[in-house]
């Protein structure tokens, strides 16, 4: 009788809220504006032939390749990052292997890991969510063969320095190192200038973020050259739509917009947290397009305080299913107006809910 492979069995499935999301979607740290108003010209312009045709990819990587300051053949577009963890996870993992992540983080670095046949070895964070270096350093054995590091993190927004990825990277040099760059946008640091310190050391980004190109699923997985030829081997040639591949040149050339979005959306970040710190709501500094702070001290809480806000027309995300998240809800921050609709429906809630504890982050 047919049956699916254990591996795959085993995983828990992933269902993201996104039915009913009727309102300002401050939930899945999208883009709350949209992207650059010439990628909707390109889009205009789009003719009968360019979606008949199988999609090139090549002349697009090269294009990104320049624009990210690396070499072409360091870079593979990819249907979103997900598929650049798919990816690894299909290239360097082999059942019975070992792939780490410190948790809470993204979870679908979990889900492909495992669905691989490989054994997650989550590692929970320290204190305030900061990257476990020694618990990781510590978990790595013989069988090691991937580690996933979301920088900055998902949910927390918090931030792991440059050498102490490379630390890792060095003590596990039989590993594939993914440093996830998702958010990269907003907060400026980035890994590739020193990547190659490490040769196991892989780095993706999106343009799901700060460039509003979510629908089309467009990623970027670099690394080295003769790591890169071998993830290819099991990539599709025509992995990346059509539509993705004309507009990301568009997208990149108009620099300007995401610089003004970046900057609204870092000044909204700071009102938001300055809001939380006026009524000793705890939560964690972010580098990231997005805050997590606890509510209260249970889902329940958590719960209540994402069902008052939908009232008013603002989506935010319960985030209490996560390890040490109890209580805890993620808001995305975009422009100045999105920011203020926000802070007001939830002056309103925290006061009626009577939210202002001051209680433990931890």
């Amino acid at each position: 009788m047919l049956s699916p492979r254990k591996a795959v069995r085993s995983v828990p499935a992933y269902h993201p809220p996104l039915a009913g999301r009727e309102g300002l979607r401050l939930d899945f740290n999208e883009n709350t504006v949209g992207c650059s108003p010439r990628v909707l010209e390109r889009l205009r312009s789009l003719t009968f032939e360019d979606l008949a045709r199988y999609p090139e990819r090549e002349p697009v990587e090269a294009k990104i390749a320049e624009f990210l300051s690396v070499a072409k053949e360091d870079l593979l577009l990819t249907n979103g990052v997900d598929e650049a963890i798919h990816l690894l996870c299909q290239t360097y993992l082999d059942p019975g292997n070992e792939a780490v992540i410190a948790v809470p983080t993204y979870s679908m670095y979990r889900i492909y890991m495992a669905a691989a046949g490989a054994q997650v070895i989550e590692v929970p964070a320290d204190s305030d969510f900061q990257f476990p270096l020694d618990a990781v350093r510590a978990r790595i054995t013989s069988r090691t063969r991937m580690i996933a590091i979301a920088n900055p993190n998902n949910p927390t927004g918090t931030f792991t320095a440059a050498e102490q990825l490379l630390e890792i990277a060095r003590s596990a040099p039989d590993a594939a190192i993914l440093v996830d760059e998702a958010y990269f946008e907003f907060c400026g640091q980035t890994m590739l200038p020193i990547r190659n310190q490490a040769p196991n050391i892989f780095v993706t980004r999106t343009f799901s973020k700060a460039y509003g190109l979510a629908g089309l699923r467009a990623g970027v997985l670099i690394g080295p050259a003769d790591q890169m030829a071998s993830i290819r081997r099991v990539c599709s040639p025509y992995n990346v739509n059509a539509a993705a591949l004309a507009f990301l040149p568009v997208a990149i050339a108009d620099q300007p917009y995401i610089d003004r979005y970046v900057t609204e959306t870092l000044d909204s970040r700071n009102r938001l947290e300055n809001a939380l710190d006026a009524r000793s709501v705890p939560y964690w500094p972010s580098q990231a397009n997005f805050v997590l702070a606890r509510i209260g001290p249970s889902k329940s809480a958590a719960q209540a305080f994402v069902e008052q806000m939908r009232r008013r027309g603002i989506l935010v995300r319960d985030r209490s299913a996560d390890c040490g998240c109890e209580g805890c809800v993620r808001f995305t921050v975009g422009p100045e107006q999105h920011a203020t609709r926000l802070l007001t429906a939830l002056e309103e809630v925290l006061e009626e809910l009577s939210i202002s504890q001051g209680a433990s982050r931890s």
